[in-house]
């Protein structure tokens, strides 16, 4: 069975979906059929919501790359494209919108997600290590790499730009590592 707390996060993240970071209290109290003093007896404020979400999002990333990246079976490319590719069952709700919003009505969890979004690449930093020290990457500047590995894969964030060029969120990642990994060439004339 669900617990109330966990009912309370999906909710959140539906009003999320539905209505941005904006979403009242009261509306996802009545999302969930009871009252706000329930609502604040798991959770005493929105942000203390909001900073569940984010961190769940998050744990919720790392855990599957470290999953990718303790899997024997896969070869070290593999690990690199999988672990960039890596998406949380509520990506939708990081997006350019909720962003600038949480910037503009909640600064603490805009810091938050944005350290997450600059800082939270440790795993992926040691496999791209990993692999100019074995060869199978090309060895360059680590930090310049890890730069623009991070802004790629952080444009994901105008899911617009995607939505209106029929390219889902996870295709977008796709194509990102190929062309960071293998360039524009066609694969035929590498």
């Amino acid at each position: 069975m669900v617990d109330i707390k966990d009912r309370i996060i999906r909710a959140a993240i539906e009003e999320m979906q539905d209505k941005g970071v904006k979403f009242s209290v009261d509306e996802l109290a009545k999302r969930l059929g009871i009252s706000k003093k329930t609502l604040y007896q798991h959770f005493p404020s929105k942000v203390e919501i909001l900073d569940t979400i984010i961190d769940r999002i998050f744990n919720e990333m790392n855990e599957k790359a470290t999953s990718i990246i303790n899997d024997e079976q896969l070869p070290l490319l593999e690990k690199i494209k999988r672990v960039i590719t890596v998406l949380p069952d509520h990506y939708d709700i990081i997006n350019r919108n909720n962003y600038e919003q949480m910037k503009r009505y909640y600064p603490e969890q805009y810091d938050k997600m944005a350290a997450y979004l600059e800082n939270d690449w440790e795993l992926l930093h040691g496999l791209i290590e990993r692999g100019m020290q074995e060869g199978v990457l090309i060895t360059m500047n680590l930090s310049l790499v890890m730069k623009i590995v991070i802004d790629a894969m952080n444009s994901t964030l105008d899911q617009n730009f995607y939505k209106q060029n029929n390219i889902t969120i996870a295709e977008a990642l796709a194509g990102i590592v190929d062309i960071l990994l293998y360039g524009l060439i066609p694969e035929n004339k590498r």
